[in-house]
């Protein structure tokens, strides 16, 4: 009784001053070891399988019980049983030590340098040919390692890497951030895409200024190649106006194709119908690619391998 009187005490005191993460940082280190004596209902015997000092263990089992402020078990010289309550506490924590089991599993299994995982962003405009194509040359000498795909506009991928969500992306403008890291790879030329029977579309050259009074179709706000559309405009000497904003670069394609305006992209992958080309001569016409990834933040192999492998094709990322 003594021991119950000190144990509503216990939980009194702690139901007034600490919140359920409060308790949960406390009952975290001996669950294992509550799980252990329940299991061998003798607690010299569990001191022995855990390696832990009897009393080291008795003593953790003693305060266990006054944390929670309820007997969980009921001695019997060496051995114990467990008490109604602690029955139904070993089934919630049965399950939460397997869960962290396969917790503690899943990470060891994506760091492995053989068959680990790596998470990886890239443009929407590098998914048709660029990515499939680097993964393929990768895979060959890293066959079994495991990627999970993200493929998004630059500042989504940005801020699922503070996020912790990506390993490395792929990304344009190169990020200039304190908390990143980034490393230019290549140069990409934009073209001013306009319908083939648009009034330009017999030349092969332009100067961007001749396309100032043109109706553009481009990204939305806080995609990289829409900042570098208004920039280039910018420099160009005129403000584009604009009759559509998308999200996908082929989609673009496909509007200008239609009449809608013209726009400022990266090749295709496959050449377009109902549309033409021209370079660019004045101001120059590029985007650069950079490498992206969290300043800081250890690399597990898996992710190390491909940061190297994708440094090594620094001015060779695209297809020529």
């Amino acid at each position: 009784m003594v021991h119950e009187q000190r144990s509503r005490s216990r939980l009194s005191r702690a139901s007034d001053t600490q919140d359920t993460t409060d308790m949960s940082r406390l009952l975290a280190p001996r669950l294992a070891h509550f799980a252990g004596v329940a299991r061998t209902e003798h607690v010299t015997r569990a001191a022995q399988e855990m390696q832990v000092p009897q009393s080291t263990l008795s003593r953790a089992m003693v305060r266990l019980e006054q944390d929670l402020g309820v007997d969980l078990f009921a001695r019997h010289g060496r051995t114990v049983s467990l008490t109604p309550a602690g029955r139904t506490f070993l089934a919630s924590v049965e399950r939460a030590l397997a869960e962290i089991e396969r917790a503690a599993d899943e990470v060891r299994a994506d760091a492995d340098p053989a068959t680990g995982k790596v998470a990886f962003g890239f443009l929407h405009t590098m998914g048709a040919e660029t990515v499939p194509g680097l993964l393929h040359a990768f895979r060959a000498d890293h066959p079994r390692i495991r990627f999970s795909l993200v493929q998004n506009y630059g500042e989504a991928m940005l801020e699922r890497l503070r996020a912790g969500e990506l390993d490395l992306c792929l990304t344009s403008p190169v990020p200039d951030a304190p908390d990143l890291v980034a490393r230019r790879l290549d140069e990409q030329k934009l073209r001013l895409v306009v319908p083939v029977d648009h009034r330009l579309a017999g030349r092969r050259r332009i100067r961007l200024a001749e396309a100032a009074d043109e109706t553009f179709v481009t990204l939305e706000p806080g995609y990289g190649l829409r900042r570098i559309t208004d920039d280039l405009c910018a420099q160009a000497g005129f403000k584009p106006r604009i009759a559509f904003e998308g999200e996908e670069a082929e989609t673009l394609r496909g509007l200008v194709a239609a009449g809608l305006g013209v726009a400022l992209l990266p090749p295709p992958a496959f050449p377009r119908p109902g549309v033409v080309e021209l370079t660019v001569t004045a101001p120059k016409a590029a985007r650069e690619i950079g490498l992206a990834w969290l300043a800081g933040r250890p690399d597990t192999p898996p992710v190390t391998a491909f940061k190297k492998f994708l440094l090594s094709k620094r001015g060779n990322l695209l297809p020529t």
